[in-house]
């Protein structure tokens, strides 16, 4: 009983500091949660609003019979690019996991594709299948700024202009609460024309709309920034969806070490319980033995 008491209480010892580390990542994760759910809360009305002004500007380019600039312009090919993001460390629960399956579905559907990947998880893992993809972005952190998603957008719409490829689809996990997020496949290039926001259908007067220089001009200014919305929103959503993801898998991690140390204090107490009683039995044997 000697040994194996020591090496349950070292188990214990060991367990409770395991369960120390990862209650300490619960937290910071849920503090960072915080702020990263506001800054997605602040980034969907402006993303929305953007993209409800894209679909006016082409609404108007159609009516008026304009050609539309090239960006804008649906091509015959069937060449993709993928924008997949992930996190750059681990611990998240199946976060990482979903996002890689779902890219290796996309990839087997359209076998024509490029990747562009953002987090060392996705990368390390095509790496290891000496899958090659076009660029990749790691060790952004864990507050995402606009600045990121402009160099990522820069380096997508440029490929895009060069004809690398015919379609850009974002591969992204929207955030809907602290245990729930969703994987999105948003298709960005080319542009799909939206239905116009009810605002815009009611049966008031019908707004005039005065585009200067011309439809196209703004058409070719609007589009490049819609694209770095749609990135700089999948880089919010995907930090918020994976700091919910990690604090989950902590707090499971938590009570599941917390379960584990109570079902060892049981097996150490009943093991000392028992060493007791034997202890006793062989005191009360030995007084017989020496009274007879």
């Amino acid at each position: 009983m000697g040994q194996s008491s020591r090496e349950i209480k070292r188990r214990i010892a060991s367990i409770t500091s395991t369960q120390q580390i990862t209650k300490a990542m619960e937290m910071v994760a849920a503090a960072k949660l915080r702020k990263a759910q506001e800054t997605v809360v602040s980034t969907r009305p402006y993303f929305d609003r953007l993209s409800n002004s894209l679909a006016i500007v082409l609404d108007a380019a159609e009516k008026s019979g304009e050609t539309l600039p090239e960006i804008a312009q649906t091509r015959s090919g069937n060449r993709h690019c993928l924008l997949v993001f992930t996190s750059d460390r681990g611990l998240a629960g199946g976060y990482n996991s979903s996002m890689i399956r779902q890219a290796e579905a996309f990839l087997r559907e359209h076998p024509d594709t490029d990747m562009v990947i953002v987090g060392r998880k996705a990368r390390d893992h095509f790496r290891r299948r000496n899958q090659t993809f076009l660029a990749e972005f790691v060790h952004l952190g864990d507050d995402p700024t606009l600045a990121q998603a402009q160099d990522i957008s820069r380096v997508i719409f440029d490929f895009y202009e060069h004809g690398l490829f015919d379609k850009v689809t974002i591969l992204y996990t929207e955030f809907i609460n602290t245990v729930t997020h969703q994987v999105v496949l948003r298709d960005v290039l080319p542009i799909v024309p939206e239905e116009l926001p009810e605002d815009n259908l009611s049966t008031g007067p019908t707004p005039l709309y005065l585009f200067e220089p011309s439809v196209n001009a703004v058409l070719e200014t609007l589009i490049p920034l819609y694209l770095q919305a749609a990135v700089y929103r999948s880089l919010v959503e995907a930090k918020a969806s994976e700091l919910g993801a990690r604090m989950n898998a902590m707090r499971n991690a938590t009570d599941n070490a917390g379960e584990l140390i109570e079902e060892l204090n049981l097996t150490y107490n009943r093991a000392r319980q028992a060493q007791i009683t034997k202890e006793i039995a062989e005191i009360v044997g030995g007084a017989d033995a020496l009274q007879s």
